[in-house]
């Protein structure tokens, strides 16, 4: 952690999805205070959890100048707030095919709550640097949040920590060196006119699929299944908010 950066860990859970859900953060401030902040909500999805978990982190921060340092597990914030959302807000928050953006309001907030920073503070002291840490592999705040996160979903009340790093147990500041969000795999398309990918849903097993003639093969003549043709990492991000599937339980393509 740099001198002067506070670090922040962020996290969000949900039972169900959409369903119960909770939100976790860690702060440490650059003279070794340690806060974790944690909350409920009773029907809502991961993704607004997660956006919740970072707008509640800046909200807290509001008045403490210094660069920040989020680290989240979420591609789906860290695109979103770093890409997409300047594209949404001057499309009048709308998708590049004109349809309306999932959590809109989550995601005007937080840009607001961002907005507000650089007018409080100039230069380094309004800085945000938004980094991704892998969920679940062992990284102390990451799995701490985590923890926070899915008491408060599951409606337990965890006991937070306030006080000095000292006493704190917990090793936040072992972080990955690459906290970069990860590279598109191979074979993986970018946004254009070409599909990014094809959704089918049958029952409630969601499948990812590389052509339209596979996502055909599976949903032909089922009755309830559904099925999206997605043209970005975005658009399907979108889709499966609606969804109400996480990322992590899309099955691939047999």
């Amino acid at each position: 952690m740099e001198s002067r950066a506070t670090l922040v860990f962020t996290d969000g859970a949900c039972s169900g999805n959409p369903g119960p859900g909770g939100w976790g953060v860690i702060i440490v401030t650059p003279d070794g205070q340690v806060t974790e902040l944690g909350g409920h909500e009773a029907e809502t999805t991961n993704n607004r959890m997660e956006l919740t978990a970072a707008g509640k982190a800046l909200r807290h921060l509001e008045r403490t100048p210094g660069p920040l340092h989020i680290l989240t597990d979420s591609t789906y914030v860290i695109q979103g707030i770093t890409k997409w959302a300047f594209g949404w807000s001057k499309r009048g928050w709308k998708t590049a095919d004109g349809g309306d953006v999932a959590n809109a309001a989550y995601w005007k907030r937080l840009m607001a709550l961002l907005a507000e920073r650089k007018k409080t503070f100039s230069g380094e002291d309004a800085a945000v640097e938004w980094k991704y840490v892998r969920g679940h592999v062992g990284v102390p705040g990451n799995e701490r949040v985590d923890e926070i996160a899915v008491a408060y979903s599951k409606r337990k009340t965890p006991v937070l920590y306030s006080g000095p790093l000292q006493g704190y147990g917990i090793a936040v500041s072992d972080i990955p060196d690459d906290t970069s969000v990860p590279e598109k795999k191979p074979g993986e398309r970018n946004g254009s006119s070409k599909a990014y990918s094809y959704l089918s849903e049958v029952g409630r097993a969601v499948k990812r699929h590389a052509t339209w003639a596979a996502c055909e093969r599976r949903v032909k003549g089922v009755p309830g299944a559904r099925f999206k043709k997605t043209r970005s990492a975005q658009d399907e991000a979108q889709v499966l908010e609606e969804w109400g599937v996480q990322p992590q339980d899309v099955q691939a393509e047999d």
